[in-house]
């Protein structure tokens, strides 16, 4: 993500009183303008100088694989010593734009900030000599002052520099956070929601992400802490994504991660096998994960969709991994959609359509259950368990089998259903189900 060099520009104002007053203090002793004179016969030497002190100091410079790094430094150097130069000939103290622009390149390539000032660290050394040199071979009277001057210039000169550096740099490092933060949600809402084919721009935008290369496997994971109400703190919503991201870092698994509607919500992606086998390819993208999401805590309940192959199956996956996350709980903290059982869910799903059409045997026997401390539903549940064998049923519920023939027959006698018929027995539970749910 590249934030415009040319519209951007920090807001915040320097004072560059200090080094006005020493420039002052120069120019009364005659220095400025004199020694511009002196500066320039030395200034090839000077930016050989300077090169050799930064890159001997400063590690980064040398350690970075960015082919743009150094001749940008030559670069820069250049810019001081003209800079100097432009002073000491009796120039004004300006905006410095040649070090914003520096600082916004810098940011940009992600270069540290610690190591562009080290650097004008090394350059005040270096600049301080040569100033000091061209002006004492300007002037013969009171050239302890002058040396004082001088030094003092140096110093102020590398504050001003290295305060315009810093905020330029953190100003546009955050702009580009935003900037890429502002793309991550909008590739995060298209994934989520859906994408129609026909849109250039959302296919461009996934393409460029890389979510559109082939041979990819994709799962959804969604989140929110065991006690819902703290997924309306933003912060602590926040820091769950963070602490998701760590995990699937450590792995090397692909993430894109955001909050929505309170929930974490995230697309997990890697690559599926080119050629062969190994263990780690034969588990599926959710087992993969599954310790990870483990390590999180006991604080975080997630569920997770299953392996799709495609961006295409995305929002499918997410109403996975949110049914998943109705399962989840405090003892079975990440739940995965393809180890539900069918059973759970049909009545997931079938509930709502069951109460709001309910025949009346249903709710005969829910009453009469109630009226009998759950009895007559856990007869049924532990004859089903039994294989519908009445006399191991008897034996689980520690009752004589006499019993459970009289509850069941009470059973008929409400719903006009057969207990021992498999058929009634899975309508009468799969509705007991629904009822409770």
């Amino acid at each position: 993500m590249i934030v415009n060099n040319s519209q951007f520009s920090s807001s915040i104002e320097f004072d560059h009183d200090p080094l006005r007053q020493v420039l002052a203090r120069l120019t009364k002793s005659a220095v400025v303008p004199q020694a511009r004179s002196e500066l320039n016969k030395s200034r090839q030497d000077l930016g050989i100088a300077l090169r050799d002190s930064v890159l001997s100091e400063v590690p980064a410079y040398l350690q970075s694989h960015n082919p743009a790094i150094l001749p940008g430094l030559q670069q820069h150097a250049s810019d001081h010593i003209e800079e100097i130069c432009r002073l000491f000939g009796g120039g004004t103290v300006g905006d410095f734009e040649f070090i914003s622009v520096h600082a916004r390149l810098r940011a940009e390539q992600r270069f540290p900030l610690e190591a562009t000032l080290h650097a004008y660290r090394c350059g005040q050394k270096v600049f301080s000599r040569w100033l000091r040199d061209a002006a004492t071979a300007v002037v013969s009277t009171n050239r302890d002052q002058v040396v004082s001057a001088v030094a003092d210039f140096a110093i102020e000169y590398t504050n001003s520099i290295s305060s315009i550096a810093t905020s330029e740099y953190v100003a546009y490092t955050r702009s580009m956070a935003q900037a890429e933060g502002d793309l991550r949600t909008e590739l995060l809402g298209i994934l989520l929601s859906g994408y129609d084919e026909s849109d250039g721009r959302a296919a461009r935008l996934l393409r460029q992400a890389g979510y559109l290369e082939q041979r990819q496997s994709y799962c959804v994971i969604v989140a929110q802490s065991a006690n819902a109400v703290e997924m309306e703190s933003h912060e602590r919503a926040r820091r769950m994504v963070s602490a998701i991201t760590e995990q699937m870092a450590s792995a090397q698994i692909r993430m894109l991660a955001g909050v929505r509607n309170n929930l974490v919500n995230a697309v997990i992606s890697t690559g599926r096998r080119q050629s062969g086998w190994t263990p780690e390819q034969k588990r599926s993208l959710a087992d993969r994960i599954q310790p990870l999401l483990l390590a999180l805590g006991p604080a975080v309940l997630i569920g997770v969709s299953a392996d799709h192959p495609s961006t295409s199956f995305v929002p499918r996956a997410l109403h996975e991994a949110t049914m998943a996350l109705d399962f989840a709980s405090v003892s079975n903290r990440v739940v995965q959609f393809s180890s539900l059982p069918i059973r759970s869910l049909l009545v997931h799903r079938g509930a709502d359509y069951v109460r709001s059409a309910t025949p009346r045997w249903v709710d005969e026997l829910v009453s009469a259950d109630s009226k009998a401390d759950g009895l007559l539903i856990a007869t049924l549940r532990a004859v089903a368990d039994a294989d519908m064998n009445v006399q191991k049923a008897a034996r689980a519920l520690e009752k004589h089998p006499n019993t459970v023939y009289s509850r069941l027959e009470r059973i008929k006698e409400l719903t006009g259903l057969d207990g021992q018929c498999y058929r009634d027995l899975t309508e009468m539970l799969l509705a007991a189900d629904c009822w409770r749910r």
